[in-house]
């Protein structure tokens, strides 16, 4: 589950993060208020306005009504009103939200912590991730902070820091010093930034996060470490064990389709083909849209409804698919072993019959308990509905329904 820069600031401010003060607002007058109680508690006279959508690159970003970026800096709370409105309400295109973009519902009014001082302010990159490969967690740092970490792992890959940490003994003191330290920071930043780390680590771990990222990670001109950015992702499984995490989430962040599979306790993510999949498995969901690109098709989802289909959950997975223009036909592959296969075709023609007539050719590719008896009663049901038994035979159907 991802939540807002404001909301992950927040939950790292509970456990000792420093963060970029900010507040949240959803319209102009509100932003004002905003401005003058940051003011009146932080003494700040400039304002950074961001954009509050799921999606990173909001300072590149273009908002599609005004032309304005994403994120944007007011020198003066004249100017936060007037910025807050060609913010607000538009549809914000970065590159990660693609051309249809994403309508900004919220900003964060945010202290500028860019003031002059002793020395240069200095940006950095810091995350915490885990590596599923080594079976540990990862902090990944980079001097090379406010700037694409993608590019930088690419063109100059010597400048990023990793540090494995064991989760059966977690974070150790020498190496957050160890990051500290090949950061090149020095003095009172330096012990600021193993802090920092610390304090970081902790909130990964005590959320039960799958993904911290700060970028930038600034060191102010007197030497304080703070996160100027936060994209934080819970991993959505230990939901149960943060109440208060879960009533961060934002279904208007999120795809409609997917929200309304997980009402229904399915699996669902949306691609961009044309052939909508519905599988009892993650594992067979892979390998049939795999099946689904070798027979000249591309799959439009992954639709895991679980290993206990039925005619309900059949049929929600059936409305959900169809809500989808691009989707030219359905493959539903199923292999009977919890569920037995004439109980799975059972399903499929209830819900066939439920939902009424259905504009698309359905491919059935039972295997498993009783699949012939499935087979047979999809035959002769008397719906737009064809059987398969072998691989071999679904993608056959499916490139012909699609050709």
């Amino acid at each position: 589950m991802n939540i807002h820069e404001y909301q992950a600031k927040e939950l790292l401010k509970s456990y000792g993060v420093r963060i970029q003060e900010g507040i949240v607002a959803d319209s102009p007058e509100t932003s004002l208020k905003a401005a003058k109680k940051l003011n009146a508690e932080t003494g700040t006279s400039w304002y950074v306005i961001k954009a509050q959508i799921h999606a990173g690159g909001r300072g590149k970003g273009k908002v599609k009504e005004t032309g304005s970026n994403g994120v944007v800096l007011a020198k003066s709370l004249e100017e936060v009103s007037e910025k807050a409105k060609n913010i607000l309400g538009g549809t914000l295109v970065t590159i990660q939200t693609g051309e249809e973009g994403k309508k900004v519902n919220k900003i964060l009014i945010a202290q500028d912590v860019y003031y002059p001082g002793a020395s240069e302010p200095k940006e950095y990159y810091l995350s915490i991730l885990l590596d599923r490969a080594k079976g540990c967690n990862v902090i990944m740092a980079s001097t090379e902070g406010g700037m694409d970490i993608e590019e930088v792992a690419e063109k100059t890959p010597e400048k990023i820091i990793k540090e494995w940490v064991d989760p059966k003994v977690g974070l150790q003191g020498f190496q957050a010093r160890k990051v500290a330290f090949k950061l090149g920071l020095e003095g009172n930043a330096f012990k600021e930034m193993v802090k920092f780390i610390n304090s970081l680590y902790n909130a990964y771990i005590g959320s039960d996060a799958s993904q911290f990222e700060i970028n930038p990670v600034l060191k102010t001109s007197d030497d304080k470490i703070l996160a100027v950015d936060a994209k934080v992702n819970i991993d959505d499984n230990a939901l149960y064990r943060h109440k208060d995490l879960a009533e961060l989430r934002d279904l208007a962040e999120e795809d409609p389709l997917e929200v309304e599979a997980a009402k229904s306790d399915l699996n669902y993510v949306k691609l961009d083909g044309n052939v909508g999949c519905m599988v009892n498995g993650a594992g067979l969901a892979m390998a049939t849209m795999d099946m689904i690109k070798l027979s000249g098709g591309e799959p439009a989802n992954f639709l895991d409804v679980g290993g206990g289909a039925n005619a309900t959950t059949v049929e929600a997975g059936f409305r959900i698919i169809l809500q989808d223009p691009n989707v030219k036909a359905i493959l539903i592959n199923v292999f009977g072993g919890i569920v037995r296969c004439d109980r799975i075709a059972n399903g499929v023609v209830e819900a066939y019959k439920s939902i009424g007539d259905i504009p698309v050719p359905i491919i059935v590719r039972l295997q498993g308990t009783n699949a012939e008896e499935g087979a047979k009663i999809i035959d002769e049901s008397g719906l737009k509905v064809s059987s398969a038994i072998t691989l071999a035979e679904a993608a056959a159907k499916v490139k012909e329904a699609i050709s």
